[in-house]
Parts: structure tokens; C-alpha cells; sequence
């Protein structure tokens, strides 16, 4: 590579207009971007990007790559990115270790031609350290020569140098790479990056990938940063690394800080809300798991036939009638029964055919049918599914059977594990992530507000007017209460019932509470009919039996201020809330703020409709 002093590369060489001519120029430009440490909120790295040169052919770097490969000198173009950024790097304040963009076939070329090895030796001509240097694997096509690759990188380590992998789970890059490569870092695609506070599937992707850093002895370096949001949740999930726009921009000269607004987020003892993560661990489930095996029998088998299997099989509720291998009938043991009771019904019709009774349209499930699906027939408004079955197959051909019973259980099963995860009627958060968020705030010795909102006379109201009209006041508790959260500082879950959990960092919290009681208590009166809203309250059975009346729904909200070290455990947060909250509902106070919470066991309703 020839080596250019300033006025050189000021200087006029003509208009540029091929990938050539631009590396006989020498005038391809590098920019650093910062990579910076988040727990250290400081520069911990630069990486090395190349830029046209003004007035050039070229828009960017993308543009340069393709010009490089319809020239065919990629080869030629990606060796004179690294040695151009070595100049431009031993001209520059340095800072920390420098990342270096390249190709696994240009690296696996280049160490063949001896290149690598000169550009070893070029780093420290120019009085560059090999352990600041960090080569990064940018590629995007399948990687087959892992051994020559292994061994430029094992020279450079010997040195005290590094691998990257670049844009990991962009598609490209290989899960295989990385365990047989060891990289020091991985770069997480900006795709998982982008938005992580708001996507629950990115959320987990972060951190499934936190668990195989750990496990692979990596570090990860979360890529395209953009706003306080992505950057507060990565910060919180305890990435080592960052870099995006928000933290810094690709420029000329390297940074000595991250920007002053991503400073102020690392800084920040404020931890962020992590989105609500969808509970999954139904959703492999079909009618596979229902399936019971039963023995068949053909379509023209007799009622006594079909009865001696039944005495064989006690717990057999069902009997399916097969043609082939497929079914054309089920009859069930009840109907069976009831059949046999009748007088005479054994010597007239013992020994005729059992499809003469049996069910010739039986509801038919394929094995792979998802049991989500399966809830449809919960709700069917024909309910002989649930009493006689329905018969699994698998491309229309017989596999066995399922009970109504075993799909309610199932179902009921289902939907209490999703509901600790997100509440059905408000998609809030459930006690599982109530739990997580609650440690969290003290893993981060952070003062916070612990709030305990239920309501009052809810009872009467729902034993009143209904579950419908029920549903939509708690509906409308978790309207009035969400909306004064601060998205980025506030958590609100759902316990069950009109019971909510609210953990507040805003420093605003009781202005924001109250504001919740008076929108709430305002609105609420409005779901009453007409002449109750009139007469202030309905006329209803109390917990005793006794009719008397019962004032409109009002909510009562009950608080406790956390500080560090006094609760050591979630449980005993929410102890602490709910016993506030008990207090609240005894003053009929809407804010109560209990001082000195007694670490009490949660005064929590057996049933979340109680109050």
C-alpha cells in the first residue's frame, strides 16, 4: 500500500470512476463509530468504516462494495479498507480497540497471498499495538474454510488481538460460527436491536442470545441503537456493549464520550419497563396430546358386539365404526346404555347393526390441529362433542380418540398458565412478570412507589348487574389507572379480579394516582343504570344475606415507599402494598400512603370479585 501525506490526499487526482482508480488514489476516507461500554458509560472501542471520497461516483459504503465485486476487486477494495483505517487510526487521539471490517472469503484469501501477514506488520510500522486490533467477520455467504480463518485469528490473538462476528441473526451468520470460532465479541443484527423496549420476541432474542455469550465466553455488542428506549432495556439487560447513532455517530475523528443524552441514560438509576413476553409454552400443543387409543370396530358390528368391548374396556366412553381406516360413526357408551335398558330392545335389535344408533357424523379433529383450535368446541352449540368425544385422525385416516373432559382440562390448564403471564381481560401483565419487575426494582436499589389499587362496593355491583357489566368496570379500572403511567418509568400488572399492582419510578406519583381516582371515580358512576346513579349506589344482598344498599364503585388505591434494603424479596413488596391497600379500603381513602408498612402477609381475596 503506498502511504500519502495530507496534501496528497487534498490534492486533485482527476474524477474517479472506478474501484481501481479509487485504490491507485489512495483516496478512500475511513470514519469511527464508538463502540461503548454500558456498564462503564464510557468509549470502549471503535469501528472502522469506509466512506467514498467527496465528488465521487459513490453514495456509501454499499454503493463502493457493489462498484468493488462487478469490478471483481473485493479483494483488492476490502484489503485497502483495512489498510487505509490502520492510517487513519495511527492519526488519530486512539481509543480503546479498533474494529476492522472483513470478509471470511477475503480473509481466508488474503492470509494465502501472505496479505494478512503484511497487514500485520503495516499496524506496527505505523506503532499500532496488535492487541488493540479486532478483526470483524462480516459475511454473507456460507463460511467452509474454518481452518484458514482459525489461523489468522489464532496469530492475531497471540498478539493479544480479537474476533468479532458481525450481525448476528441477520440470517447469514452461523450459531456454528460461533461455537467453533470462539469470537471475543458477537454483534447483535440492528433488526433484534431496533425497537427491542416494545417488541416482546426481540426482548427474548436479546437475551437468549445473553445466555449463549455466557456460555460461549463472549461478549455481545448490540448494533443500531437509536433511541433512549432501546438503549435504557439493553443497558438493563446487562449488555457489555453498544453502538448506533444514538450513542455516537460514524465520523472523522474518534470519540472521546458517548453522546450526552445516551450518558445521561446509562447514568440514570431508573430501570426500564420490559415488554409484556407472551407465554409460548401452549402453543406446541395439539390434539396429539388428547389422544387416547381405542379399539374399532367395522360399520356392520352387531349391538352385542359393541357392548361385550365396552364390559372389556371399563373406561372406553366411546366406540368409533370404521370403513377402511376411516371412520364413518361413534357410539357412545351412554347411548349404548340407555339402548339395553329399553324392554325387548336385545332380542329385536341385539344382534342388527350398531350404526343403526350410533352418532354418522362424529366430529373429526386431525392429530396436528393446534388446541388452541380446540377451543371452538367449547363453545359449539352442539354439545355432544363434550359428552361422547370426538374421534382424532391423521389425513382423514383413524389414530383414536379425545373426551370432552380431558379438552376442558386441558384448556383450563392452558389458559391459568397464560393468565399468570398476561391477564385475559385486560392484557395487562400477570403475577409472574409482576414478580420479576418487583425484584428487578430492588435488584437496582432504587427507590420506587409499590401501589395496591382495588375497588370499592364491586361486589355489589357485580352481583347486580352481572359479570358483563362487571368485566367492563374493571376494564375501565385499568383504563383510568394505565393511563397515568409514565410507559418508560411506570409498570402496571393485573393480580385478577379488580385487584392491580402499580410500581411507580416517576418522581410525580402521587399526582398521578390521584388523577386516577378522580378519573375513575368519575367514569365509574356511568356504568350505573340511570336511576341507581340517581339514588348514588344499588340495593343488594351483602356478604350476610342482608338486602341493604351499597354506594357506587370507587377505587382505593394503597401505597408504600421501597428503599433500598428494607424489603429483601418481591413477596414481601407486595405484602407491604396489599396491606395499604387494606387500610385504604378501611379509611375510604382513594391515595392512602402507609409510612411504616408492617410486613404483613398480603390481605389477597380468595375470590378476585370479592370486594
Amino acid at each position: 500500500m503506498r502511504t500519502h501525506s495530507d496534501s496528497d490526499l487534498l490534492s486533485g487526482h482527476g474524477q474517479i470512476c472506478s474501484i481501481r482508480e479509487l485504490i491507485d488514489s489512495a483516496a478512500l476516507q475511513v470514519h469511527f463509530q464508538p463502540v461503548v461500554d454500558l456498564a462503564g458509560v464510557s468509549v470502549y472501542a471503535h469501528e472502522a468504516l469506509a466512506r467514498p471520497p467527496h465528488g465521487s461516483p459513490w453514495i456509501g459504503p454499499l454503493e463502493l462494495l457493489a462498484s468493488a465485486q462487478s469490478e471483481n476487486q473485493t479483494l483488492e477494495f476490502e484489503l485497502e479498507c483495512l489498510f487505509r483505517a490502520l492510517w487513519y487510526w495511527s492519526r488519530s487521539a486512539r481509543t480503546g480497540r479498533l474494529f476492522l471490517n472483513v470478509s471470511a472469503s477475503v480473509l481466508v484469501q488474503a492470509a494465502e497471498r501472505q496479505q494478512i501477514v503484511r497487514l500485520f506488520d503495516h499496524a506496527q510500522a505505523l506503532g499500532l499495538s496488535l492487541s488493540s486490533l479486532v478483526l470483524e467477520l462480516t459475511e454473507h455467504e456460507r463460511v467452509t474454510d474454518i481452518g484458514a480463518i482459525l489461523g489468522v485469528i489464532e496469530r492475531l490473538r497471540r498478539h493479544g488481538g480479537a474476533l468479532a462476528l458481525d450481525d448476528f441473526g441477520d440470517g447469514h451468520s452461523s450459531l456454528r460460527l460461533w461455537s467453533e470460532l470462539h469470537p471475543e465479541y458477537v454483534k447483535i443484527d440492528k433488526y433484534f436491536v431496533s425497537q427491542v423496549n416494545q417488541h416482546s420476541h426481540k426482548l427474548q432474542t436479546v437475551q437468549a442470545l445473553s445466555r449463549l455469550a455466557e456460555t460461549f465466553g463472549s461478549k455481545l455488542v448490540a448494533e443500531g441503537v437509536e433511541t433512549a428506549d432501546e438503549l435504557e432495556i439493553l443497558r438493563d439487560l446487562g449488555l457489555s456493549y453498544a453502538q448506533g447513532f444514538y450513542l455516537g455517530r460514524p465520523q472523522a475523528s474518534p470519540a472521546a464520550a458517548p453522546l450526552p443524552d445516551a450518558e445521561r441514560v446509562l447514568r440514570s438509576r431508573q430501570i426500564s419497563v420490559l415488554p409484556l413476553q407472551k407465554q409460548v409454552s401452549n402453543r406446541g400443543l395439539t390434539a396429539r396430546a388428547l389422544l387416547i387409543e381405542a379399539p374399532t370396530v367395522g360399520a356392520q358390528a352387531s349391538h352385542e358386539l359393541v357392548a361385550d368391548i365396552f364390559k372389556q374396556h371399563k373406561g372406553l366412553h366411546a366406540l368409533p365404526l370404521i370403513e377402511g381406516e376411516r371412520p364413518v360413526g361413534l357410539i357412545s357408551r351412554k347411548t349404548l346404555q340407555d339402548l339395553f335398558l329399553q324392554i325387548f330392545f336385545r332380542d329385536i335389535y341385539g344382534n342388527r347393526p350398531c350404526r343403526m344408533h350410533a352418532n354418522p357424523d362424529p366430529l373429526l379433529v386431525d392429530i396436528h390441529t393446534p388446541l388452541e383450535n380446540l377451543t371452538e368446541i367449547l363453545t359449539s352449540a352442539d354439545q355432544r362433542y363434550l359428552t361422547e368425544g370426538f374421534v382424532i385422525t391423521e389425513g382423514g385416516l383413524y389414530r383414536g380418540l379425545g373426551t370432552g373432559a380431558d379438552l376442558v382440562r386441558m384448556v383450563t390448564e392452558a389458559r391459568i398458565e397464560a393468565a399468570r403471564h398476561a391477564n385475559p381481560l385486560t392484557f395487562l401483565p400477570g403475577n409472574i412478570p409482576i414478580t420479576l419487575h418487583i425484584q428487578r426494582l430492588l435488584d437496582n436499589q432504587q427507590d420506587f412507589i409499590a401501589c395496591y389499587a382495588d375497588l370499592n362496593q364491586f361486589k355489589a355491583f357485580n352481583d347486580h348487574y352481572g359479570y358483563w357489566r362487571g368485566d367492563a368496570m374493571i376494564r375501565l379500572q385499568a383504563e383510568c389507572l394505565q393511563a397515568v403511567c409514565d410507559p418508560r418509568r411506570d409498570f402496571i400488572g393485573h393480580v385478577g379480579g379488580d385487584d392491580f399492582v402499580l410500581l411507580l419510578q416517576s418522581p410525580d406519583w402521587k399526582e398521578r394516582l390521584e388523577r386516577a381516582v378522580q378519573t375513575f371515580n368519575g367514569k365509574a358512576v356511568n356504568l350505573f343504570d340511570p336511576a341507581d346513579q340517581i339514588a348514588g349506589g344499588v340495593r343488594t344482598e351483602d356478604r350476610n344475606g342482608q338486602l341493604r344498599f351499597h354506594p357506587c364503585t370507587t377505587v382505593s388505591l394503597g401505597v408504600v415507599k421501597i428503599a433500598p434494603g428494607r424489603y429483601r424479596d418481591a413477596e414481601s413488596v407486595a405484602n407491604a402494598a396489599a396491606s395499604a391497600k387494606h387500610h385504604a379500603k378501611q379509611n375510604r381513602a382513594g391515595v392512602y400512603l402507609l409510612e411504616q408498612a408492617p410486613k404483613l402477609q398480603a390481605h389477597a381475596k380468595a375470590d378476585n370479585r370479592g370486594s
